[in-house]
């Protein structure tokens, strides 16, 4: 009989072990607490995943927008070089014409006196 514990120790044992499966509880719901439910869970990852695709649907428009843009400069770029082209091809003929007209008018003057 003296290995046995006494009804004293048993009582402390026993109260020792409700204090341990209490924290032991206290613990375990703490845990649960942070714990997210599957309706949740699925909530959140179908809103991820709308999120997700309209992202990609922005993405891929913003990527055709620039492609629109891209080519649009460029048929600006080249219309800009036309206009420049035009423009410079005007201003020689302006220049060259009028030297023309007079070499022509000194030509006919000096044959004019030739002839005469």
């Amino acid at each position: 009989m003296a290995e046995e514990p006494s009804n004293g120790e048993l009582g402390r044992l026993i109260a020792g072990l409700e204090t341990r499966i209490g924290t032991s509880f206290a613990e375990l719901n703490s845990r649960l607490d942070k714990v997210v439910t599957l309706d949740v869970y699925t909530i959140q990852i179908t809103h991820f995943e709308q999120r997700l695709a309209q992202m990609q649907t922005d993405i891929q428009q913003v990527r055709s927008d620039r492609d629109t843009l891209e080519d649009a400069f460029e048929q600006y770029q080249l219309a800009e070089r036309d206009r420049r082209e035009a423009e410079r091809q005007k201003r020689l003929y302006q220049a060259v014409i009028p030297v023309l007209m007079t070499l022509l008018s000194a030509a006919i003057a000096v044959w004019a006196v030739v002839a005469g």
